[in-house]
Formats: C-alpha cells, sequence, structure tokens
C-alpha cells in the first residue's frame, strides 16, 4: 500500500492503528494519538528510571508485560514488526476507556500512566494530537451521514 502524502517510516503506525481502532471500536484519532506519542519502533527497548523497560512501536512496559505472561504474550511478540502490538494497545486501551474513572482523556492517558501529575502532562499532549489526526481523517476521509440520521449522525430524524 502507497500512501503518498505521509513520510515513510508513518504508514505501518497509522495503517495498523487505524485497523486496531476499529477492531476495538475505539475513536481512530485516540488510537493514533497515542501511537505517535509512544513513538516506538520494532525492535526497540527504552530503560525506565524504576528498572523496567519500554518495547516495541507501542512502547510496552515490561512490568505490564509480566501480567500478561499468563496468556503467553511476551516481550518478542510486542517488539516484532507488524500490527501485533497496535491491537494488543488497543485491547488495553480500551480497557481504561471502559472500565477506569474520569474523562475519556484521562481514561486513554491511563494507558500511560494513572498518576495524576503524569497523567495530565501525557493527557494535555494526548488531545492536541488526537486532534490533529481528528483534521487528518476527516480530511483523507470525510464521512456522510448515514440514512436515517441528522447530518450529525447525533439521532434519528423524525
Amino acid at each position: 500500500m502507497i500512501i503518498l502524502d505521509m513520510p515513510p517510516q508513518l504508514p505501518e503506525r497509522v495503517v495498523c492503528s487505524i485497523s486496531a481502532a476499529v477492531k476495538y471500536e475505539l475513536p481512530a484519532n485516540i488510537v493514533l494519538a497515542v501511537s505517535e506519542k509512544e513513538g516506538g519502533r520494532p525492535g526497540q527497548r527504552v530503560q525506565n528510571s524504576d528498572g523496567t523497560f519500554d518495547v516495541g512501536s507501542m512502547q510496552f512496559n515490561t512490568r505490564y508485560l509480566a501480567d500478561l505472561s499468563k496468556y503467553g504474550i511476551t516481550e518478542a511478540h510486542v517488539n516484532q514488526v507488524g500490527c501485533y502490538a497496535f491491537d494488543l494497545a488497543a485491547w488495553r486501551l480500551r480497557q481504561h476507556i471502559k472500565y477506569d474513572k474520569g474523562d475519556i482523556w484521562t481514561r486513554a492517558a491511563n494507558y500511560h500512566s494513572r498518576t495524576p501529575s503524569v497523567n495530565y502532562t501525557y493527557r494535555i499532549d494526548l488531545i492536541r494530537r488526537a486532534v490533529r489526526w481528528a483534521d487528518w481523517l476527516e480530511h483523507r476521509f470525510p464521512t456522510r451521514p448515514y440514512p436515517g440520521t441528522s447530518p450529525t449522525g447525533a439521532r434519528p430524524m423524525s
């Protein structure tokens, strides 16, 4: 797939993020914003100050991966090329959005940290990126209302 208006390093990140958003019924702009914010790449392993590591395209923390090992999910799985890490991230993001407390942005920022001050900093940048991605998506993939809905798609027309 050739995407002409994107830098060469973005297509997998964009395609995988959008695909994962659709699969897990999440706003694509939020998944794209988290993906961009995390900014990892396959094979990447970054050490944190607490001795853990963030790995792969979506920078999964090894502490979190330890919890997922009971499902057979390993560091190698999230550190490979392809969409697996994005799917796993969208699954995790959906859990935060569905079950955590707070507004959608606080819940989405819980992907990075639940510590209030860290969450706040992440959340502010996440919102900025999500707005930019929403504009990007709207420009390239304009939508029309579904028949029988109002022009905004918000509620059925009488």
